[in-house]
């Protein structure tokens, strides 16, 4: 077993296709399959399943690129202190939901301890998708959240994914609106206020579940309906066609400034926003750093 070995495997984790870690490694692609069969062999495991839709990291192969990751970032450590080898490029990746302190948190992260060189990954994405990035370690971490609803069908999926879940706050949902709809001057609403104005949600793509909505109270009928895929998106129908989307109610400035406003929504219902680690891999410094950005933020939210 070499470090070049746990370089590549590493680069096949990261970019989730051995002929695109080829690519970025600037070898072909069968010696860089011929170098992780070698590897496998000499280990007795299987770092990477394949089938037909690709690659896939193993149970026993999320537990090695664990460790090959701390061994490869302690070398690019020794290099530059002793070696006096240029400053080796910063990795880190995160996947989440459309959280706004999840970015903020990225953003301090980067100005921190971005250095002169990096490559740093923020995927606002689908929940299926969040989940499935972390469990094959295309994230270190990911951010999603938990309801009543959703709760045992996630955590389902994510044990088996052999992936925690790790509550950061819990929040009462809200409404997100333009300043300018006429529900923007109540106190508070209920559902049933909601009956006139398109319910605007971000799609979830082939795994369409209720339980992988990113809003809650997924099941509930509504008479129009808009889906889109991205924010800019969602402040285009609040503003244009006076949409309403349900969330925590956090920093709604991070959708159009002041021209959007959180309104409280009277519902029973709490949502418990939270990470989602590898029960099998230990935290790169950079993650260990961003999860407690991420906890600061969350310690000074008020409710």
């Amino acid at each position: 077993m070499t470090l070049q070995q746990l370089k590549y495997v590493l680069a096949v984790a990261d970019k989730g296709s051995i002929n695109e870690a080829a690519k970025s490694l600037f070898i072909s692609q069968p010696s860089l399959s011929n170098a992780i069969k070698e590897l496998e062999a000499e280990l007795k495991i299987t770092i990477f399943v394949r089938t037909n839709r690709g690659i896939c990291i193993s149970t026993e192969g999320a537990e090695f690129l664990g460790y090959a990751r701390q061994v490869v970032q302690q070398s690019d450590l020794l290099e530059e202190k002793y070696l006096s080898a240029a400053p080796s490029k910063q990795r880190f990746s995160v996947s989440t939901h459309h959280y706004l302190f999840a970015a903020n948190a990225f953003v301090d992260l980067i100005k921190e301890f971005g250095g002169e060189e990096y490559e740093f990954s923020f995927r606002e994405t689908k929940t299926y998708e969040v989940i499935d990035d972390v469990k094959n370690l295309r994230s270190e971490l990911g951010l999603i959240y938990l309801s009543d609803f959703n709760t045992p069908v996630i955590l389902k999926l994510l044990k088996e994914s052999n992936l925690i879940f790790t509550e950061l706050f819990t929040a009462r949902p809200h409404i997100f609106i333009y300043k300018k709809n006429p529900l923007a001057s109540k106190k508070s609403v209920v559902l049933e206020d909601l009956d006139d104005y398109p319910c605007v949600t971000f799609e979830q793509g082939e795994h369409n579940s209720f339980y992988f909505s990113e809003e809650i109270l997924s099941t509930r009928n509504v008479n129009k309906s808009i889906k889109v895929s991205d924010r800019a998106a969602m402040v285009n129908m609040m503003i244009g066609v006076n949409g309403y989307t349900i969330s925590t109610g956090i920093f709604p400035e991070y959708l159009h400034g002041e021209d959007i406003i959180a309104v409280p929504l009277e519902a029973e219902e709490t949502i418990h926003v939270g990470t989602i680690l590898h029960k099998d891999v230990t935290l790169s410094r950079l993650g260990e750093n961003y999860l407690q950005a991420l906890k600061r933020i969350a310690d000074g939210l008020q409710f």
